[in-house]
């Protein structure tokens, strides 16, 4: 094989991790040339946060560390050097405006995952990297060491380093199908069999389909495990009944949190978090009173929206068209018990096309955690989703492609002066 090196560095995938990574390698020096099979770079970046992009969570190290789910002591170094403030900063300086909100996310004051996918974009085209709309077919190696890639179109890249951004399998349609397990198998890398993670869940009732598109605000979500005491999750926040289910930030967030068969789970909303049952049952005695010659179905408006009004009114065994006054005591404590404690039970997880990330991956016992650099391969690397790590959502994730994209093009440009 010819021994030509025209690039210090050549990325496999233009996402979150691809984009941090070129432009940081080039930044310290390095010739680079990212690569990608889609004509736009960022494309499931466009897509996340319902298109606002939570970018990061503003939080400290250790915080950081304790919502990863899956090999956090891997990402010591990772976010040592390259933290959350350090993504913020980044981004400040690179033209985009950022706002912190509940949960300490943080998303571009735009509310527009554009300006982000833009901003990384300058990022690496002032630093000097070369992108080229290709796509990685296989890796070029010669005596355990890489030396490129090889294109579907036949064409080879040689490179002194390649790293491996391609994503996972979540949201084939923006790219991410698979590819990085192919070509880090090719290294002779384990993968980890990928799964869902924070995913939408499918569900037993069929009252969810009834209230397709409402969204819930403020509302409690909690998880119980069969044979466990205590909730393995309770978080209150946003979540949106579908077709299926259920989904939303709530949703996905729970759903990292459950494993193996779903049957052993179920889920309860708290439709009024703010308030304990005596001071629900005062609310609704008031209500109750206002509404005293009305029908039960109709004496829940100021109460509930009115896509679960026929849901609750089924569930508490409560007559429709019974008159208010005539509830008693008991009834009226069931409705509140209902309303404090509302029953969703999981069935399955939706597909992992559909999840935000997958859980899964290049095993990273096979990955050097100071470099990002295989220990099977040397010159090969690994940035994002395509290692296996994940966390809850709230931005770690994308964090975690920075601060592996920013550790592999550190330690790059390390090597390349030695």
């Amino acid at each position: 094989m010819a021994n030509t090196h025209p690039y210090d560095a050549l990325i496999v995938g233009a996402g979150a991790a691809g984009l941090l990574c070129a432009g940081a390698a080039a930044g310290r020096g390095l010739s680079v040339l990212l690569v990608d099979k889609n004509d736009r770079p960022g494309r499931k970046l466009r897509i996340t946060g319902k298109g606002r992009c939570n970018v990061t969570n503003n939080c400290d190290n250790d915080a950081f560390l304790r919502a990863v789910r899956r090999n956090p002591r891997f990402l010591y170094s990772a976010i040592n050097g390259f933290s959350t403030a350090d993504t913020m900063a980044l981004f400040e300086e690179l033209g985009v405006p950022l706002k912190t909100e509940r949960g300490n996310r943080v998303f571009p004051v735009s509310d527009r995952a554009g300006d982000i996918v833009d901003a990384l974009c300058r990022y690496v085209k002032r630093s000097g990297a070369a992108f080229h709309k290709k796509e990685a077919e296989g890796l070029l190696l010669d005596e355990g060491r890489v030396k490129g890639v090889i294109c579907k179109d036949g064409t080879p890249l040689f490179a002194r380093r390649v790293v491996i951004a391609t994503g996972g399998l979540s949201y084939p349609g923006t790219g991410s199908t698979g590819d990085g397990y192919r070509l880090a198998e090719q290294a002779g890398h384990t993968i980890v069999p990928p799964v869902p993670s924070l995913v939408p869940i499918v569900t037993v009732e069929d009252y969810c389909r009834e209230m397709m598109g409402l969204a819930l605000k403020n509302v409690t979500l909690t998880v119980w495990k069969a044979g466990k005491k205590k909730p393995v999750f309770s978080e209150l926040g946003e979540m949106l009944f579908t077709h299926f289910g259920v989904s939303g930030p709530l949703v996905l967030s729970a759903s990292s949190h459950m494993t193996g068969d779903l049957a052993d789970y179920k889920m309860t909303i708290d439709l009024k978090p703010g308030l304990d049952l005596h001071q629900l049952d005062a609310r609704l005695l008031r209500d109750f009173g206002k509404f005293s010659n009305k029908d039960f179905s109709n004496a829940l408006d100021e109460l509930l929206p009115r896509k679960l009004i026929p849901v609750v009114v089924r569930l508490s065994g409560i007559e429709a068209d019974r008159k208010v006054h005539q509830i008693t005591r008991e009834e009226r404590e069931r409705l509140a018990a209902l309303i404090k404690g509302f029953p969703v039970t999981p069935e399955r997880f939706r597909p992992v096309e559909e999840a935000i990330v997958t859980s899964g991956g290049v095993d990273v016992r096979q990955v050097d955690p100071h470099t990002m650099e295989s220990r099977l391969c040397p010159g090969l690397y690994f940035a994002g989703e395509v290692l296996d790590l994940d966390a809850y959502t709230g931005g770690y994730n994308l964090q975690i492609a920075f601060s592996t994209g920013w550790l592999a093009a550190a330690a790059m440009a390390a090597e390349n002066e030695e």
